[in-house]
């Protein structure tokens, strides 16, 4: 063993928590409170129209379904471009 290398003790060093606050998941974690901020404050009744058939629905089920495809889109294409 070097000198810059020490043993590890059991049950002494960090959280185990530490590690999984990295800033890459507190930046997802506010996009999703945001998220959810925005689709909640969105309430009211509104007419879409998609290619032919008009559909009324609430704001946040518009909003709700654009954000699921949106992140389906964006799984599909990272694992895509993983291969």
């Amino acid at each position: 063993m070097s000198p810059t290398e020490t043993p590890r003790a059991s049950g002494g060093g960090g959280s185990r928590l530490a590690g999984s606050f990295t800033p890459g998941r507190i930046a997802m974690v506010a996009v999703a409170i945001l998220t959810l901020v925005l689709i909640f404050e969105n309430t009211r009744q509104v007419r879409i129209r998609i290619l032919i058939p008009e559909v009324t629905m609430p704001v946040y089920v518009a909003l709700l379904v654009t954000a699921l495809l949106g992140g389906a889109c964006g799984y599909y294409l990272a694992a895509r471009s993983r291969k």
